[in-house]
């Protein structure tokens, strides 16, 4: 006959007065080999620990995510710790499951909650920072906490508490739609976005051959000014130098790959002649 979970509360001298007495119920899990009765009283220890679990879970609320989701995960936690917990160990319960639940709240928030992508290290410095500002906007009395303060507190570098600072915001990204503070003229953050400008292009690919075009016979760059520079014809060029249209043609092309590869072995690909 299985165990019924006693749940009498510890010693008010317990940090936590809602960790039930379970210890004898771990034991007699521990004896029971795998079947519905074991899998019946681990599910009876979950419930008793259920309200410890909740209130852990409550410690976290109002940071982006429902109350009743933090409650479903610190509840697979919990789950985690009554399958893991071995009481041959001769640790109490709590001293497992609180740090188990609590971890398994954290990597809740790092791994589904961010907007952004942010390192694990500067989750790290937020969550510092934000806990040191919390500590210090009540101990301080008429100002807010600045960086150096924080850095004190925390015992972090200051351009580390500036990273963490900066991520504190990271955790929801504005849209770009949303208006911009003060404007009354549906201005929004994508109206102050530029656009991707062409003309860089231009200007990176006549650096990337200008090498080239140096080193060109004087005839050939000549052709090149007067086609591309001053958008003459083919047949105008040929008449300007007294040669056919068709060896002019022929010499642009040639004296174009040319340039093309020239560049392209110095310096990458860049785009043909515009």
């Amino acid at each position: 006959m299985t165990t019924a979970v006693q749940h009498k509360a510890r010693p008010s001298a317990h940090p936590h007065d809602d960790a039930p007495d379970t210890s004898a119920e771990f034991t007699r899990i521990a004896e029971l080999p795998d079947g519905p009765e074991r899998e019946a009283l681990r599910q009876r220890v979950v419930e008793a620990w259920m309200p410890m679990a909740e209130r852990l879970a409550g410690q976290y609320r109002n940071r982006g995510e429902a109350l009743e989701d933090l409650r479903q995960v610190a509840a697979l936690g919990l789950v985690k710790a009554v399958n893991r917990f071995d009481p041959g160990r001769g640790s109490a319960f709590e001293s497992f499951a609180v740090p188990t639940v609590v971890g398994e709240i954290k990597r809740h928030f790092r791994d589904h909650l961010w907007g952004l992508h942010v390192p694990r290290r500067v989750q790290e410095l937020r969550n510092q920072v934000r806990a040191a500002h919390r500590e210090l906007c009540h101990s301080l009395d008429d100002h807010a906490p600045d960086v150096r303060e924080i850095a004190e507190r925390t015992g972090l570098c200051e351009q580390d508490v500036r990273t963490g600072v900066e991520a504190l915001d990271s955790f929801t990204p504005l849209s770009l739609d949303a208006p911009l503070t003060g404007a009354d003229d549906g201005y929004a953050l994508l109206d102050t976005l530029g656009e991707r400008e062409p003309a860089y292009d231009r200007v990176v690919d006549r650096e990337a051959v200008r090498p080239g075009l140096v080193r060109l016979p004087e005839r050939e760059r000549r052709i090149l000014y007067m086609r591309f520079f001053c958008d003459m014809t083919q047949r105008h060029i040929a008449e300007q130098l007294g040669i056919s249209q068709m060896h002019v043609s022929r010499l642009l092309s040639r004296t174009c790959s040319r340039l093309c590869e020239q560049a392209m072995a110095e310096t990458g690909p860049v785009a043909g002649p515009r």
